[in-house]
C-alpha cells in the first residue's frame, strides 16, 4: 500500500482538493488526482480530475450531490469516494491552505488544539476565508480523528518583508494590535520562488516581479526569491482590480458610503468584496475570458483599468525593488491571457521589457525577446504540490517534488 496525502483549499461554497501519492521506497510526491465540490448547500456538484486532466466518473452522482448540504455532508462524501477509489492507498496527513497566520505563523505547521485557537483569532483579519477553513479543520477533526493536519498559510511568504514594508502609518499601538501589511497568495508565489532557477538560472536570485493574475490578483517583489514588497495589504481587498474585489482605494470612499449614502458595514463589505472589480465597472462579469469576449465598451474599459493598474503597481514594484530584471505572470490570467500578458508588457516598455508575440502567442516559458534588457516569462503555479510538500516535510521527512 503506497502513502498519500490530500491537500484541501475550503471556501464558502465549495472544497477544492488535490491527492498526491508518495512513490514506493522514495519520497517523490506526485498528483493522482485533482477535483472540487462546489455549490454546497444549494446546487452541490462533485467533480475529479486524474493527472491528464481527465474527468474520473464519481459513482452515484445523483445521489452524492444531494447528501451535499453542509461542508460536513461534503468531507463525509469525499473520504467515501476516497474510501471506495483509492482503497490502494494510505493516506498519512492532510495539508490544508490557511489565508491568515498572523504574525505568529510563518512556517507550516501541525494543527494542534492551542493552534486552532490562534487560528480562530486571525478570523477578523480574513472573515471571508479563515472560518471556512477552520471548519475544515474542525469537521476532519470529528470525522477523521486519527488524522494528522497541517496549516499551511497564504501570509507566510511575506514575513520577510522589511518592517517598513509592512507598516501603516497609523498610530503605533494600532500596530502593535496587529494592523499590518500581511499580503497574501504566499503560497503561490512560494511555489514560483522554488522553480525560478530553473527558468532564469542565476537570474532568479535578482530582482524579480511575479504577477498572480487570476480572479484574485496581487504582485509581489521578490530579491533572492523572497519577498521584499506586494500588492495586497492587510486583507486580500486590496491592491489591483480584481474579479469582484475593488482593489485599492481611498479610505475615505468607504467613509463617504456609510456617512453620506446610509450604507451600514456589512452593505459596504458586500460592495466592496462581490459587486466591484471587473464585474463592477462592466457591469458584466468578473471573468476575464468573457470580458475580453464581449466588445461592450464597458468591458473595454473594465480590462483597460485592470491593465493601467497592473502597470502602476509593477512600476511601485520596481522602486521598492531599485530596478528589475525580470516579470513573472502566473495564475488564470496569467497564464492563459495572451491579451493581458502583452498589454502588460507593452505598458513597462519603459522598464526595458519586450515583448515576443509569437512566444508570448504560443504560451512559451520566455515571452519576451532575446535582447530585451527585463526578460518576461510565463510560469504556471502549484499550490496544491507546495502544500503537500509541506505537510509531508512537517510530518517528517525530506522530499522532492516530481
Amino acid at each position: 500500500m503506497s502513502n498519500a496525502t490530500l491537500v484541501i483549499n475550503a471556501g464558502s461554497s465549495s472544497i477544492k482538493f488535490a491527492v498526491f501519492s508518495l512513490a514506493e521506497n522514495t519520497v517523490s510526491l506526485h498528483m493522482i488526482y485533482r477535483g472540487e465540490i462546489v455549490g454546497i448547500g444549494y446546487r452541490p456538484h462533485f467533480t475529479v480530475h486524474d493527472c491528464t486532466g481527465e474527468i474520473v466518473s464519481v459513482a452515484k452522482q445523483s445521489l452524492i450531490t444531494e447528501n451535499i448540504r453542509s461542508h460536513a455532508d461534503a468531507f463525509f462524501v469525499l473520504f467515501d469516494w476516497i474510501n471506495h477509489s483509492l482503497s490502494e492507498f494510505l493516506f498519512i496527513a492532510v495539508g490544508h491552505r490557511v489565508v491568515h497566520g498572523g504574525e505568529k505563523y510563518s512556517i507550516p505547521v501541525v494543527v494542534s488544539e492551542e493552534i486552532l485557537c490562534n487560528l480562530k483569532e486571525f478570523i477578523p483579519l480574513a472573515p471571508l476565508h479563515q472560518p471556512y477553513e477552520i471548519a475544515a479543520i474542525e469537521t476532519l477533526t470529528q470525522q477523521q480523528p486519527e488524522m494528522r493536519q497541517v496549516a499551511c498559510f497564504d501570509t507566510a511568504f511575506h514575513r520577510t518583508q522589511p518592517i517598513i514594508a509592512q507598516q501603516f502609518s497609523l498610530p503605533r499601538e494600532f500596530r502593535q494590535q496587529g494592523i499590518l501589511k500581511y499580503g497574501f497568495h504566499g503560497l503561490s508565489y512560494e511555489y514560483i520562488a522554488s522553480v525560478l532557477p530553473e527558468y532564469l538560472g542565476s537570474a532568479a536570485e535578482g530582482r524579480v516581479i511575479v504577477a498572480h493574475l487570476g480572479h484574485g490578483a496581487s504582485m509581489c517583489a521578490m530579491k533572492a526569491r523572497r519577498s521584499v514588497a506586494t500588492t495586497m495589504t492587510f486583507s486580500p481587498l486590496d491592491g489591483l482590480p480584481m474579479g469582484t474585489r475593488c482593489g485599492a482605494i481611498d479610505p475615505a470612499v468607504v467613509l463617504y458610503l456609510m456617512k453620506e449614502k446610509g450604507m451600514d458595514i456589512d452593505a459596504v463589505a458586500d460592495l466592496l468584496n462581490y459587486r466591484s472589480g471587473l464585474l463592477g465597472v462592466s457591469g458584466i462579469s468578473g471573468d476575464m475570458r468573457e470580458l475580453l469576449a464581449n466588445d461592450n465598451p464597458h468591458a473595454a474599459e473594465a480590462i483597460d483599468l485592470f491593465v493601467y493598474c497592473a502597470g502602476r503597481e509593477l512600476g511601485s514594484l520596481a522602486a521598492a525593488l531599485g530596478g528589475l530584471d525580470a516579470l513573472v505572470f502566473t495564475a488564470g490570467i496569467g497564464e492563459h491571457s495572451v491579451v493581458i500578458r502583452e498589454r502588460i508588457c507593452r505598458e513597462a516598455a519603459w522598464l526595458g521589457i519586450r515583448v515576443d508575440e509569437t512566444a508570448n502567442a504560443a504560451n512559451n516559458s520566455r515571452i519576451s525577446t532575446m535582447d530585451s534588457s527585463v526578460s518576461a516569462w510565463m510560469i504556471p503555479t502549484n499550490e496544491e504540490l507546495i502544500i503537500a510538500e509541506h505537510t509531508i516535510r512537517v510530518i517528517g521527512g525530506n522530499l522532492h517534488c516530481g
